[in-house]
């Protein structure tokens, strides 16, 4: 899908990179598979969609440098009411306020096997999603896979809603709106790397050099 295709779309792309990584014990953003930290890798991932892609981080200066140059960072903005980390909900809310487009592609900043061609696909369906859904998502065993899919921008004061009254779970406020499913054919493109089994996993997998991961804590 050229940039030309996607203006047509009139898509763009969120990564999110505001998760404290408590269970992995490492900035997941930042880990180097072949030399290249895997929000890198997503941003690369999702330019091939969009040539619009967003970062919300409450870090920007962290990731800044390692950024491709067209993307844009937004710095995530703690609620005043928050005691502990409020969960991506907060973040994709502050994210999809700052876009224009109609659809949004949103991703995690840790999903080392997504692939370009496969999300320009999925695309190609938003055109057919029925008025009345606000996303079209992947779904598993488990539930909605709400950071590998799309949503609509005009979803953002049912969003906005739910968070003031205090909403914070994805899943949850998914049930109370329409949402069409994505077919999927390969489950690998939800793999992300969570705790230090999903990091083992990744470095069977890959040329994964411990080196090339500097993490700031």
């Amino acid at each position: 899908m050229n940039n030309q295709h996607s203006r047509k779309l009139s898509l763009s792309a969120i990564v999110l990179a505001g998760g404290q990584s408590s269970r992995l014990g490492q900035d997941k953003a930042l880990i180097a598979l072949q030399g290249i930290p895997l929000l890198q890798q997503v941003c690369e991932v999702a330019l091939k969609c969009t040539s619009e892609v967003y970062v919300v981080t409450s870090w920007p200066e962290r990731y800044q440098d390692i950024l491709p140059d067209t993307c844009q960072l937004i710095r995530e903005v703690p609620l005043p009411v928050e005691k502990s980390p409020h969960g991506p909900l907060v973040g994709f809310a502050q994210g999809i306020a700052q876009v224009k487009t109609d659809w949004v592609l949103l991703l995690a900043c840790d999903l080392p096997y997504l692939q370009g061609e496969v999300l320009q696909g999925w695309a190609t369906r938003l055109a057919q999603v029925q008025k009345q859904a606000i996303a079209l998502l992947p779904r598993q065993a488990k539930g909605w896979e709400p950071l590998c899919g799309f949503y609509r921008r005009q979803c953002l004061p049912r969003l906005t809603e739910f968070i003031n009254q205090g909403g914070r779970s994805f899943q949850r406020w998914l049930a109370e709106n329409m949402v069409e499913e994505l077919p999927v054919s390969d489950a690998r493109m939800f793999f992300n790397c969570n705790t230090p089994k999903d990091l083992e996993l990744l470095k069977k997998k890959n040329s994964y050099d411990p080196n090339d991961c500097e993490i700031d804590s």
